[in-house]
């Protein structure tokens, strides 16, 4: 069966103050095995294709973040400042939903908000598998920031359309969407947009994005002080977001750090095959 042909469950989970959305793949008789978050601006079905081929082997969970996807927290751009607000949600998800240890998964901004979680919930975690997770020198300012191109791009998204149609046919093969598959971008259309009276329109709105990419993360580094499980790092070749220069040597020995070949920041979306390896071993610890 083909990946874009295996089905998926719908979830809800309630947490403090509204529901974190996801799709579950897998089979439902087992423990839930990997929880999986993705990047910034993007959203669970996303990822549909990249995670499906594991799920004859595992139960896997992968969530909308807070102003993403089908997620009903609320998401004020004028209210972010740090992203401690997704450390805690995924701490709310995971006491929530009382698994046993898991493999958190994670691509970008969900690879730092897993990190934090992680350091918090030790026991709540087995090994973290994580994709060019954002992880930036300390000494980058909230001015900065606030005046970054993909912070300026965010707000220059188009955020209304006909219909998810003319949303595939206007995003395919462009910009950050040349290297993804059709199915990729087809799911990522179907959860990232929802209906309104003009048509479709963001989930994620550009307000929230931008917002996103001007806050400092949090103290994101302490995190592997904190954390014993192992620790998989897949690093992109190509404007990586994990950049912590010559931190890296003093990382503990549970940690092992990967740069991938022809890789830009979307690596799952260009290496899904590394991305299943990485998921599988950390699984199978």
């Amino acid at each position: 069966m083909d990946a874009d042909q295996i089905p998926y469950r719908r979830r809800r989970i309630a947490i403090s103050g509204g529901e974190i959305a996801g799709i579950e793949l897998g089979p439902e008789e087992r423990p839930l095995d990997i929880l999986f978050l993705h990047a910034n601006g993007f959203n669970a079905l996303t990822y549909r294709s990249i995670l499906a081929p594991l799920a004859k082997d595992y139960r896997i969970l992968s969530v909308d973040q807070r102003g993403h996807g089908l997620t009903s927290l609320p998401a004020d751009p004028s209210a972010q400042n740090s992203w401690y607000g997704f450390r805690d949600d995924l701490i709310a998800l995971l006491d929530a939903l009382d698994a046993p240890p898991l493999v958190l998964g994670g691509h970008s901004m969900g690879g730092a908000a897993s990190l934090m979680a992680a350091a918090e919930r030790p026991g709540a975690v087995k090994a973290l598998a994580l994709f060019d997770p954002v992880l930036m020198p300390a000494t980058v300012s909230a001015e900065i920031l606030r005046d970054t191109p993909l912070a300026r791009g965010a707000l220059r998204r188009r955020g209304q359309f006909a219909s998810r149609q003319d949303v595939v046919e206007s995003y395919r093969g462009r910009g950050a969407f040349k290297t993804w598959s059709e199915a990729m971008l087809v799911d990522y259309v179907q959860d990232g947009f929802t209906e309104n009276t003009e048509g479709v329109g963001l989930t994620c709105t550009p307000g929230w994005e931008a917002a996103n990419f001007s806050s400092p993360q949090g103290n994101v580094f302490s995190a592997f002080g904190k954390i014993t499980v192992p620790i998989h790092i897949l690093r992109a070749e190509t404007g990586s977001t994990f950049n912590i220069g010559e931190r890296a040597a003093g990382l503990p020995g549970n940690v092992r750090i990967e740069t991938i070949e022809g890789t830009s920041h979307f690596l799952p979306m260009e290496r899904p095959d590394l991305v299943r390896d990485a998921l599988t071993e950390a699984a199978s610890l």
